[in-house]
């Protein structure tokens, strides 16, 4: 794969922030970026995501306040919605100002913002060495497969089980365990005012969710060598043809337009029979409603014609090559990593390890969960990294698959399927002729 070179923050802007402003996905920034009056005394600051359990973010701000008074360092951390992630990257890039530590959240970076990340190769070989053997997941994530490098701290994966109201489910006969059976029972439960809930608009969810049905049936948009698309094969037109039916069967139109809260709402509001999705929404269900959480389940995602396997949200941590406090950058991970299991706790149980022993099994609350019903509900999620993968699956992650992540073009590609817009064949040849689009211009940028 050839490497991308000459990424200036000109080029950069052109090739992604106009193209997200052009998808209607950046938001207004909320804040500006931080001041660098304080930039030549010791500070650093911090920006991620606004977590879907808050009570991490709680942990973290505290966490990240304690080492900072232990090491003499003003320390300041931003949250921002998840949507909001890929165009502030995008912004601080171009501007060559913004915040130390960037924390990314599904959104492609890693690869797309290589030339503007400190090396971390360091870093990461550390901590491996130390608490075990990165997952495949895990070298999907910050991993320059060309020259062996890593421009991100890979942090943690978010995976995406079903979840499912078991009374329902079984009311009907039907488990949820195959792509085929979420369609018939999803269409009896749609009759019975129960409808399935899987996005199909721009945010994380659909795009991991449509990835690991694609990948189910077969199809993928890169083979494994990361340099030819494969999306127009027949094996992806049975995949979109299956999605446009589950739309029509088994699911509201409501999910054009939905955001990662939404199928959470959905089915914490005892509306929904089930979503594809990570435990936040089971977790909220604990606080909001517990005859409903009650009745939650959670299992593997479901199977397709050829394989089990479900996409999972990539979380890492890029230091800016423009950050004025790259050391404090860089010390803070190395102690944010050896406090891995109390942020494991602190998100309950929704961080997933990248590291194989940094969180020793039985891993706690997922083995035994006090809080829920049967205690081993959750216990199925502990291996979930043999079924989850990152969006270039089966090839590696680069900047084009970082960019298609980003213009929605797996998310679109069924959307315009389900709704008619396009036959499922004229859906896949439009998304196959998008992601050539990405190649080409990646592979032969000189």
């Amino acid at each position: 794969m050839n490497t991308p070179s000459r990424v200036t923050r000109r080029r950069l802007l052109k090739d992604t922030g106009l193209a997200l402003l052009a998808a209607g996905s950046a938001p207004v920034l909320s804040t500006p970026f931080i001041s660098r009056a304080m930039a030549d005394t010791k500070t650093l600051s911090i920006v991620q995501w606004s977590h879907f359990v808050p009570a991490y973010d709680k942990w973290f701000d505290n966490f990240a306040r304690d080492w900072g008074t232990k090491n003499h360092i003003e320390v300041t951390v931003d949250h921002i919605p998840v949507a909001d992630v890929a165009a502030r990257a995008a912004a601080e890039a171009s501007a060559g100002s913004g915040h130390d530590l960037f924390g990314w959240n599904g959104a492609g970076g890693a690869h797309l913002y290589r030339k503007f990340l400190v090396d971390v190769t360091d870093l990461v070989e550390s901590v491996e060495k130390k608490y075990g053997k990165i997952t495949v997941i895990g070298r999907q994530i910050g991993y320059n497969q060309d020259d062996k490098t890593w421009s991100a701290f890979p942090d943690y994966y978010i995976n995406f089980p079903v979840m499912y109201r078991k009374s329902l489910w079984d009311g009907i006969g039907v488990v949820p365990d195959t792509w085929d059976n979420v369609r018939i029972g999803g269409a009896k439960l749609k009759q019975k005012g129960n409808p399935v809930g899987i996005s199909l608009g721009h945010s994380n969810d659909p795009n991991t969710t449509w990835r690991g049905l694609l990948w189910s049936y077969g199809g993928a948009f890169q083979d494994e060598s990361g340099k030819h698309v494969v999306l127009d094969s027949k094996e992806t037109v049975e995949a979109v043809k299956f999605v446009a039916a589950l739309y029509k069967e088994a699911m509201t139109e409501d999910v054009l337009s939905w955001s990662d809260a939404s199928n959470n709402q959905y089915i914490d509001s005892g509306v929904s029979s089930l979503i594809i999705n990570p435990i936040s929404a089971y977790r909220t269900a604990q606080q909001l409603n517990k005859k409903v959480a009650d009745d939650i389940f959670v299992m593997k995602p479901p199977k397709g014609p050829v394989r089990q396997i479900m996409g999972g949200a990539a979380e890492f941590y890029g230091i800016w090559k423009f950050a004025k406090n790259k050391e404090a950058a860089l010390e803070f991970l190395k102690y944010y990593a050896d406090n891995w299991v109390d942020a494991f706790k602190a998100s309950s149980g929704y961080n997933n390890p990248i590291f194989a022993n940094i969180v020793p099994k039985p891993m706690p609350l997922l083995s035994d969960d006090p809080t829920s019903t049967p205690h081993d509900k959750l216990s199925v999620l502990q291996t979930s990294d043999e079924w989850s993968a990152v969006p270039g699956y089966p090839g590696p992650a680069w900047p084009a698959t970082d960019e298609i992540y980003n213009n929605f073009i797996v998310c679109d590609m069924m959307a315009k399927a389900a709704t008619g817009a396009m036959t499922a064949e004229q859906a896949v040849k439009w998304a196959a002729q998008q992601c050539e689009g990405i190649f080409d211009k990646w592979l032969h940028r000189a």
